[in-house]
């Protein structure tokens, strides 16, 4: 094991892109094989059953301990979910954590939104950068010496799955049964890293593009309620109302009935109801992308002009300018203007709520109160909502400050009479 930090240098690691191509490859070997109705079933049940070491095993046990088990059942768990050739449940884990700690920023594994679609859904996997893990992350798994010993050989509980469907059904039980549904296996979890982040509806404030898709999660057992899971990721169940289907949640419940896992963690109320404060986090994420859809170069340049055109206001030299003295300047020439600035800032601020950026043309920015409503038409309800806005005025001021104190000395307003 080694650990690894994100600097992703977008070269691909041949050695470790073969087994996934081949695995593509064999399914076309059904065309020698034949198909027969074992086959068929052999994938389908192998298929349901992966889905589950998937979204059971993987993500919502060793990734999220999001219940407790045996460590007998927890090393059945590791097998079945590394018999679907998806890398240790080390690697899995470390991985998945690391994506909810940096979800869709630079940082991100896997995102669409910093990368492409492609990119997200399997080509980040054959990085040079990511085939290695931080194993600083997954203490409470590695302390385990049989899930170091299913690490060191992390391919085998996926041959030996192969070696029972070749001895069920011979090649057509290898390249239907077992190829045909570790390929589908593969895209289904990879959908919920591309599709997830794309298509689909926000019904949380999370800082991230996830998203609840009620398809996806028809094909991968729940996990389609995706903007959920964002909202608070150490639930068992993802599909938080009734009419959320959730058959992972389903099965994990059968299964504490029958003693073999317990200690299921829920939501809370508040968070299902959207009562609750976000968390720093979220909040700052939130900020930042409200902040984004100002236009804050035309605001820096207008300001430039108008305060240059004003009479009776103290000269700025812009290098040395401090925080408070912009607050004080910005204040200032807001009052000067007075209430023909208020007027077209109104007008500019309706058109802004339309997604027109082009349309702020005024010299100071956005107050607290309209980032305000400006949140209220980009994100769903949240107690946060001021606090999203007010964090996004500081950071406007800041990137505004920034650019301002970047111009040279000769660039200070200048006056005559």
């Amino acid at each position: 094991m080694s650990s690894t930090t994100h600097h992703d240098d977008g070269d691909i690691v041949y050695p470790s892109a073969v087994p996934f191509v081949l695995a593509h490859l064999a399914c076309l070997g059904a065309f020698w094989s034949g198909v027969t109705a074992t086959s068929i079933w052999l994938a389908i049940g192998l298929y349901w059953l992966r889905m589950f070491a998937v979204t059971g095993g993987y993500h919502r046990y060793f990734s999220h301990r999001t219940y407790k088990t045996s460590r007998f059942f927890q090393f059945v768990l590791a097998v079945l979910a590394q018999s679907t050739a998806q890398k240790s449940v080390f690697w899995w884990a470390s991985k998945h954590r690391h994506h909810h700690r940096y979800a869709d920023t630079e940082h991100d594994v896997h995102s669409p939104v910093q990368t492409s679609f492609a990119y997200s859904h399997v080509g980040w996997i054959f990085s040079r950068d990511h085939h290695t893990f931080d194993d600083s992350t997954i203490a409470d798994l590695t302390k385990f010496p049989e899930l170091r010993w299913l690490h060191r050989f992390e391919i085998a509980p996926a041959i030996l799955l192969a070696g029972i469907c070749y001895a069920i059904d011979g090649w057509a039980g290898l390249f239907v049964g077992f190829f045909w549904s570790t390929v589908a296996v593969y895209h289904g979890t990879f959908c919920i890293n591309s599709l997830a982040h794309v298509h689909g509806d926000k019904d949380y404030v999370t800082g991230d593009e996830s998203r609840n898709n009620w398809w996806l999660a028809i094909i991968t057992m729940g996990e389609g309620w995706h903007n959920n899971h964002h909202a608070y990721q150490y639930s068992v169940r993802q599909g938080f109302r009734w009419w959320q289907i959730d058959p992972t949640y389903y099965i994990i419940l059968g299964l504490s009935k029958l003693r073999l896992v317990w200690d299921l963690k829920q939501p809370p109320q508040a968070v299902i109801e959207r009562s609750q404060a976000l968390p720093p986090r979220v909040i700052e994420r939130s900020a930042e992308r409200l902040a984004a859809s100002v236009p804050l170069d035309r605001v820096v340049s207008a300001f430039r002009e108008a305060y240059a055109a004003t009479p009776s206001l103290p000269e700025l030299h812009w290098p040395s300018l401090t925080l408070a003295e912009l607050r004080v300047a910005m204040g200032a020439l807001q009052e000067r203007a007075g209430d023909r600035l208020a007027e077209f800032q109104q007008q500019a601020h309706d058109a802004w709520l339309q997604w027109d950026a082009s349309s702020w043309q005024m010299p100071v920015l956005p107050s607290r109160e309209q980032l305000s409503a400006k949140a209220s038409a980009m994100f769903v309800r949240t107690p946060s909502l001021d606090a999203i806005a007010a964090r996004a005025h500081e950071l406007l001021v800041e990137a505004m400050h920034a650019r301002l104190v970047a111009l040279p000395a000769d660039a200070s307003p200048r006056r005559g009479g």
